[in-house]
């Protein structure tokens, strides 16, 4: 081992990654710098990855670490307390990194004293290893709304600035990325390269591809930052339904799973942590009967809503605001105010408390549930179809699209008094499950729903 103290220190976390972690490590070792070490921790693998790693345990600027199955926020801290270098840079062992990524992004970090994590644009590879396409983020230079993280692995961070947030947050298991960005925000500056600098390996074992563990955490992360932040947060959550007496087509009363389509949306509300009052808002009658039959007052409320504000063409923004002054007329004022439409019945709990924490966390006027969408898109232009987003080999990460989804709507009740929309203002995003997603404007969606419905849980992982 040199004496020499490096300027970075890699660490790359091994379990059972046996075809891979040997790329990952050739990586490390073809560096074009020289002023860096490198850490290898092998998280309790089973297969043959040990004598891989092991191959290397006599190179002068590696150390090996073996140890029982961690978990990866541990194992982060443990490569913290471990290195040496001025800074960190994770790397997962089903990926590499470009020759040039030590250097470029240490000298950005050397030139600029006050960025404290810096990350890059990155390509999409296959299992062989083969380029799918290049990923290019944003200009974070120009961005002003910092709710897009970087990647947990291949961000190199100023170890200093680690120092000062405390490392890494045990309490969660996954989405290092999105805890550490979060709490970097607050305190230093961060920046990105508009070089490709890493490889990131598509395959089927891929961690992200356990969606819904991805999303939990992050909404368990975000409800631990927007609580550390103290703000008081009264919220009302409205739940307009039209009922049958003004719209004969109106569904809630529709059974799924034996459960009528209504309380689906309102048991999801209760199951959400962050509201302070729920109001079903409808005209008809019947609507606000079963409602009060089946929830007690402190817990649900009945509001009878002007027919003219039910109407097909009518905004929904003057029913939500004519809740909220319903309830301003018993002096219950909020700060925001949540709306959810009961075609969306697979919500659960934290995805509504995930809105406000969004809000919260991000200082928003508004935010959204959404699904990125990946597909191909065309707009017809008087001559045939014109792609608006094509099958790339250059992603640009300011042309993503996304789709709503889950109906989920959160808003400053301060922006409905000056007559905005739900959705209006700096609009924030948070990404909910596919299974959330499914909303019922067919009959097809309706059988999707029905088969489905046995096998979902609110709140459940």
């Amino acid at each position: 081992m040199t004496e020499t103290k490096p300027k970075t220190t890699v660490y790359i976390t091994n379990h059972n990654y046996e075809r891979y972690v040997a790329r990952a490590i050739e990586s490390v070792l073809s560096q074009t710098t020289n002023d860096w070490e490198l850490i290898i921790i092998d998280d309790g693998s089973s297969d043959g990855s040990r004598a891989i790693i092991e191959a290397h345990q006599n190179h002068p600027k590696v150390r090996l670490v073996f140890q029982e199955q961690k978990g990866l926020n541990v194992t982060n801290n443990i490569a913290y307390r471990l290195a040496r270098g001025d800074y960190l840079m994770r790397l997962d062992a089903d990926d590499f990194i470009a020759p040039e990524a030590l250097a470029t992004m240490a000298d950005m970090l050397d030139r600029e004293p006050n960025i404290g994590l810096v990350f890059s644009d990155y390509y999409h590879v296959d299992e062989s290893g083969e380029l799918i396409e290049q990923v290019r983020r944003h200009d974070f230079e120009d961005v002003g709304l910092l709710d897009q993280p970087a990647h947990g692995a291949c961000t190199m961070i100023r170890k200093s600035c680690l120092d000062v947030i405390g490392g890494y947050d045990e309490a969660f298991t996954c989405q290092d990325g999105v805890d550490i960005w979060l709490r970097f925000i607050e305190h230093f500056d961060v920046r990105n390269i508009n070089l490709p600098l890493f490889y990131y390996r598509r395959h089927s074992s891929n961690l992200t591809r356990n969606e819904g563990r991805l999303l939990k955490t992050r909404s368990q992360i975000f409800a631990k930052r927007a609580k550390l932040q103290g703000k008081n947060r009264r919220v009302l959550c409205v739940v307009p339904v039209r009922g049958q007496s003004v719209y004969p087509e109106s569904i809630e009363m529709e059974l799924l799973d034996d459960k009528p389509l209504i309380e689906w949306t309102i048991d999801a509300a209760l199951a959400a942590s962050s509201l302070s009052q729920i109001v079903v808002t409808s005209p008809d009658e019947a609507v606000l009967s079963h409602v009060r039959g089946r929830y007690p007052e402190d817990k649900v409320i009945g509001i009878a809503r002007d027919p003219s504000l039910a109407g097909l063409n009518t905004r929904i923004e003057e029913t939500v605001q004519d809740a909220v002054q319903h309830m301003a007329k018993s002096d219950q004022s909020f700060d925001y105010v949540v709306t959810l439409m009961i075609e969306s019945p697979f919500r659960q709990g934290r995805e509504i408390d995930m809105a406000v924490d969004v809000l919260t966390v991000f200082d928003l006027d508004s935010a959204v549930s959404v699904r990125p969408e990946l597909d191909v898109f065309y707009q017809h232009h008087g001559d045939g179809l014109v792609p608006v987003r094509r099958a790339p080999q250059l992603r640009l990460e300011r042309e993503e699209l996304y789709r709503e989804a889950g109906q989920i709507y959160a808003t400053k009740c301060t922006n409905l008094a000056d007559g905005s929309r739900l959705i209006d203002g700096r609009v924030g995003h948070f990404v909910v499950h596919e299974t959330t997603a499914l909303r019922l404007t067919s009959e097809w969606m309706w059988r999707l729903a029905r088969a489905v419905a046995p096998s979902v849980e609110q709140d459940d992982s």
